[in-house]
């Protein structure tokens, strides 16, 4: 396989990876250029602390979170319609701990197990060209500005561990489906990039002792800017924001509605030609009564052949 240049390509090897471990999904990169017929695998560990606001009905108060995700992550890149395309599996096993009041008593709680599985497609629908090899290694080098256009759609499948007659769980017990729609913009050493996501969700008909769960549509919006010190050397910074998700049990309409907001700060450099590691760090703040504030810290490697 052509070895491809270090200062177009290791350095954003780890881009593609996203653990779910907020709503606004803050990974730049999506519709990046890569090289088709071509496998990437990473593996990551994220620490997450957070303080959780919940509807005083469920009769949690004032919980606080620690969690450990382990996830790993596999993407086939190939062309469709003429078109750089992609299709993603991800992975997660999580070890969690809450403590809170529990109708007014401190209680603390443990869970690990499998969170739910999370399969993506995409494709660019405008720019980066599908190639491979040599063909792909000419075209990097010589281009030094370009737009890229994508869509995508992820399902988040139900086969996290879930138990109905608990309130925390690390599986949803539903689908939720994720469509989105990007363009990212580079620049010499500068590239930007926004991307839009509506996210809907299927029922939970086993929630809480036997209870139905529905939850409204939630609105995604986020963006990063990225720079190029060096071939190998990069870092980002991310926003976003998130609005509704409100949801129903039983048939009532609970006062929950999401409104976040979100930031990241992403560093990355290749350790050998085919190796890559990133840190990031995420934070969130919800913007109603209800709703999580969380930091994440994340350490990423990432390879390809």
């Amino acid at each position: 396989m052509t070895r491809f240049p270090r200062c177009y390509f290791i350095v954003s090897l780890l881009l593609f990876f996203v653990l779910p471990c907020s709503a606004e999904e803050l990974d730049p990169r999506r519709w990046a250029h890569i090289p088709i017929d071509t496998n990437f695998a990473g593996t990551a560990y994220a620490y997450t602390e957070a303080d959780i606001g919940l509807d005083p009905v469920l009769r949690l108060e004032n919980v606080q979170m620690d969690l450990h995700t382990r996830g790993a992550k596999y993407i086939r890149s190939f062309s469709l319609f003429k078109k750089t395309a992609q299709v993603s599996l991800l992975q997660a096993y999580q070890e969690g701990h809450w403590s809170g009041l529990l109708n007014g008593a401190p209680a603390t709680i443990k869970r690990s197990g499998w969170a739910d599985t999370v399969v993506r497609s995409a494709i660019n629908l405008y720019g980066s060209p599908p190639l491979k090899g040599k063909d792909y290694a000419a075209y990097r080098v010589a281009t030094k500005n370009e737009t890229n256009v994508g869509v995508g759609l992820s399902l988040q499948l139900p086969t996290g561990d879930y138990m109905s007659d608990k309130l925390i769980n690390l599986g949803t017990n539903r689908y939720t489906f994720r469509s989105e729609f990007g363009i990212m913009h580079a620049r010499g050493k500068w590239s930007t990039e926004v991307t839009g996501i509506v996210a809907i969700y299927t029922d939970n008909d086993d929630f809480f002792n036997g209870l139905k769960l529905k939850q409204d549509p939630l609105y995604i919006i986020h963006g990063h800017l990225l720079y190029t010190f060096r071939p190998g050397v990069w870092a980002s910074t991310s926003a976003g924001y998130d609005y509704g998700g409100r949801t129903t049990v039983d048939g009532e309409k609970k006062d929950d509605l999401k409104q976040n907001v979100g930031w990241a700060l992403s560093f990355g450099f290749s350790v050998s030609q085919r190796v890559a590691v990133k840190a990031v760090y995420v934070g969130t703040r919800t913007q109603e009564a209800t709703g999580i504030d969380s930091d994440t810290l994340t350490m990423i490697v990432s390879t390809f052949w």
